[in-house]
């Protein structure tokens, strides 16, 4: 068993607490936050110890560390992880700029620790579903993709909505992860990208119960269009949206040479796919080959097993570093007007073997 301490204990952090639970490799066992009262509640609460961040980083009984700051700090923090000889592991994304995300990287190996970064559910039955089914032949080649999130933002109910609006954040950087891992776990790595993007309001206004009525300047483009060309010739048309009050776009789709294929909301671990054959008019479901029983935290036991095992680990610190380079390119095409190659490229991480049971991502 591998210890896991967590920094950050704000509003994902009870996921990764229940995420985490069924996977008898790693135990959480103590948490800091840099408001150490609300790390010492969240330890009460899940029997865990509380720590200052330095004390969290100096334990010796500490094997990975997992980073559940804002956006802006996790670069500072995964840095300061991999500096005191733990592995880490991010929540998305990996940094803010390619520049930090490489600097990371470079750290990691240079000290031969495991890096890894959310998102984890292309682990979930659902997208391990789908995955079996591209490699399986069920629709052929992949020769199209869509990918869409649209959302009016999330000043109506986040406590902290704030950030969604600040560098680092914005519907690319927020929800763009799960949809572009996906993508990559599906159809693996992305040769070069165009966008178009826009700052539709200068400013929003929080209607939740914590913020009611605070002015949250926006920073970030809030609504990016993009397309992604694979290294396999695929294309994929991307959008990620806080302008939007409403939509009927399906949330994410891969259409072959013989068959298309509507897939389930990427940010989930369960959804539910359904076929649609060359030739037919009926959308089937593809019942699920894998479990639907995980949750957040399951990339955190994936690189414990690695690092026992010594496999590489499929929720990697290589595979987020190119999602966050398809990310930055996304904006650098919308601001220049033009295609951006992209430098990174990576495995396609390796899909689960089928006939796991829950708790287990090894045969």
């Amino acid at each position: 068993m591998l210890n896991v301490g967590i920094i950050g204990t704000g509003n994902i952090a009870p996921a990764y607490i229940e995420g985490c639970a069924p996977f008898e490799i790693i135990k959480i066992t103590a948490c800091a936050d840099i408001l150490e009262e609300r790390a010492r509640e969240f330890a009460a609460e899940h029997g865990l110890i509380a720590c200052g961040v330095d004390d969290l980083l100096a334990r010796d009984d500490i094997d990975i560390i997992v980073n559940l700051t804002i956006p802006k700090a996790h670069a500072e923090i995964s840095l300061r992880i991999i500096e005191a000889g733990k592995h880490a592991y991010s929540e998305k994304s990996l940094a803010v700029t390619r520049e930090d995300g490489a600097k990371i990287l470079r750290a990691a190996k240079a000290a031969g620790l495991r890096l890894g970064c959310a998102p984890d559910t292309f682990l979930g039955g659902g997208l391990q579903t789908a995955r079996k089914a591209i490699d399986d032949g069920l629709i052929g080649a992949p020769v199209a993709a869509t990918a869409v999130f649209m959302s009016h933002g999330p000043e109506s109910w986040h406590p902290n909505a704030g950030i969604f609006y600040q560098r680092g954040a914005g519907p690319l950087f927020d929800m763009g992860p799960y949809y572009l891992t996906a993508l990559v776990h599906l159809m693996g790595p992305v040769a070069q990208v165009s966008a178009s993007a826009r700052m539709s309001f200068p400013e929003r206004i929080a209607t939740s119960d914590a913020l009611m009525g605070t002015v949250l300047p926006v920073e970030v483009n809030t609504h990016v269009a993009g397309t992604l060309e694979f290294a396999s010739g695929a294309i994929a048309s991307v959008i990620t949206s806080f302008d939007v009050w409403g939509h009927h776009l399906p949330m994410l789709e891969i259409h072959g040479e013989d068959a298309s294929m509507s897939i389930g909301d990427p940010n989930f671990f369960h959804g539910v796919n359904h076929l649609l054959k060359g030739g037919t008019r009926d959308w089937v479901e593809i019942p699920h080959s894998h479990t639907t029983n995980i949750g957040r935290g399951a990339g955190v036991a994936d690189m414990a097993y690695a690092i026992q095992s010594g496999r590489p680990h499929r929720v990697s610190g290589d595979l987020a570093f190119h999602v966050l380079d398809i990310m930055c390119a996304l904006e650098e095409s919308a601001a220049q007007g033009r295609r951006i190659a992209l430098e990174s490229r990576v495995e396609q991480p390796q899909a689960l073997p089928v006939g796991l049971a829950d708790g287990e991502l090894d045969e």
